[in-house]
């Protein structure tokens, strides 16, 4: 079908986005000169160094580790890693409404392709000056910004409302799956010669996702209806099963949406969600190193593991999904906040006992684990509610909450930093994880109350004029009876 091949070109390409967006984070521990023992000499100043002595970690095995390149301080690396959020957050809604306007397709795909050149240029910019690399990433940022919005727009244009959640979670999962291998092989080629070991991340990185863009630009299409292979059946079944509207050359109707309860409560989860993933996906690798004390590569291996945990709980809850919809065995308001009720509590308290539980790295992994499981389920909760309440203006609602929930890839890092400056003891990271708990609770429980998945009027702007002059009319009508 059709639809299947759109679904695994978007799996793919969220696989190259999402490596091209993690690759710097371990590849940093390669390519910055940083002193290997200065938090090893002095023992009153480790967190649990019994987790050391366990591992037989010695000052031997800091010389296998990668002599870095570059002399950057943890201020400048901060603003390393940063420089892709300051791009991602400037385009996102600009991204989805050229979607909607325009079409999905190429602003996806040249969103991935560029992505790619700007990869591919990430170790030239760096030798050439710590700016242009800064540059390099930031427009990584802006051009991952533009792809995310855009496929929720071909999303409300293939997916038949009882495959939405499935269609929407494969795709989202390929992002998933791409933060796992970059983990994991981001540490294996750091640590290698293959062309001249870290730049080896980004040449592979950006030649896949350029090898990616060929697949779509000639597999791809923006709607089913302009695609040349797709059968009479499937087209006829997709067309059947998507939310109508009555034109699609309409203005956005920005008092409603702004004013919208519902879309509030939606703008909070994503919010939310952020704050607690961007925490873990910047923090965990500190946290593996400097508590759990995990050498490089099982570093990699370790913080890879978690979201391979999210991907294979995220499919299957997709699946329920649409069956409980299919089946109207539950609203579809009902399936989103229960999913997401799951994927934000089930983590909360995972994050609880890790703040708690002290130094035992079998279970904080295990606890790491579950915490990412539970959390898949939510591309199967508010993650598809764009499209639920307005499949004509996804891309845009999307654009709008991926924005602000882009401000946590700032906050919450700084946050971090502000809490663990007095040292990276047990309690200061026991603060870290009570409070990303504390946001999924809160978050959560705002969307439980407000949030809604119901088909929004003002998806529809021309009906809601319609309706409105019709009342306007009745009301002229029976006030000019009523003189009479």
């Amino acid at each position: 079908p059709a639809r299947l091949v759109l679904t695994l070109l978007g799996f793919f390409g969220y696989i190259n986005i999402y490596a091209m967006r993690v690759n710097l984070s371990v590849a940093m521990v390669a390519m910055v000169r940083i002193p290997r023992s200065d938090n090893r000499t002095n023992e009153t100043t480790i967190t649990c160094p019994e987790l050391i002595l366990s591992r037989n970690t010695t000052t031997q095995e800091d010389e296998f580790l990668p002599d870095g390149e570059f002399e950057w301080n943890s201020n400048m690396q901060g603003q390393v890693v940063g420089a892709y959020f300051y791009g991602y957050l400037l385009s996102q809604i600009p991204g989805g409404m050229i979607a909607e306007k325009y079409g999905a397709k190429w602003v996806y795909g040249l969103g991935v392709l560029f992505c790619a050149i700007a990869t591919l240029l990430t170790p030239t910019a760096a030798r050439l000056d710590v700016w242009a690399l800064i540059f390099a990433r930031a427009v990584v940022g802006f051009s991952g910004g533009i792809a995310y919005p855009s496929m929720n727009v071909l999303v409300s244009r293939w997916a038949p409302k009882m495959e939405r959640s499935r269609i929407s979670t494969a795709m989202y999962t390929g992002g998933l799956i791409g933060t796992l291998i970059t983990n994991v092989f981001t540490g294996i080629l750091s640590e290698s010669s293959f062309l001249g070991g870290w730049p080896s991340i980004f040449y592979i990185c950006g030649t896949l996702g350029c090898c990616w863009f060929i697949f779509w630009a000639v597999l791809a299409y923006d709607t089913p209806d302009v695609h040349p292979r797709i059968s009479k059946e499937e087209l006829a079944y997709i067309q059947d099963n998507l939310d109508k509207s009555r034109s699609d050359d309409v203005k956005t109707p920005w008092k409603s949406i702004w004013t919208s309860v519902p879309f509030w409560a939606l703008i909070i989860a994503h919010f939310g969600q952020n704050w607690v993933f961007y925490n873990f996906l910047t923090m965990m690798p500190t946290y593996l190193s400097n508590v759990l004390h995990f050498d490089l590569k099982d570093n990699g291996i370790l913080s890879g593991l978690p979201f391979l945990m999210m991907s294979l709980f995220a499919f299957p809850a997709s699946v329920v999904a649409d069956f409980l919809r299919a089946g109207g065995y539950l609203q579809i308001t009902t399936i989103r906040k229960l999913i997401t009720g799951i994927g934000f509590f089930g983590p909360g308290l995972c994050a609880v006992a890790i703040g708690l539980i002290g130094c035992h790295p079998i279970i904080i992994i295990i606890l790491f684990s579950l915490s990412y499981a539970l959390n898949g389920l939510v591309y199967s909760g508010f993650m598809v509610n764009h499209v639920d309440m307005s499949p004509r203006f996804a891309g845009t609602l999307f654009g709008i909450t991926n924005a602000i929930a882009t401000l946590p890839g700032f906050m919450a890092p700084a946050f971090d930093g502000y809490i663990l400056k007095s040292g990276q003891t047990l309690g200061n990271w026991e603060f870290v994880f009570l409070s990303s708990a504390a946001m999924h609770f809160v978050t959560g429980f705002i969307y439980m109350l407000f949030g809604s998945a119901d088909l929004q009027p003002w998806n529809d702007p021309e009906s809601d004029d319609a309706d409105s002059k019709k009342e306007m009319k009745c009301i002229e009508d029976i006030s000019h009876k009523l003189k009479q």
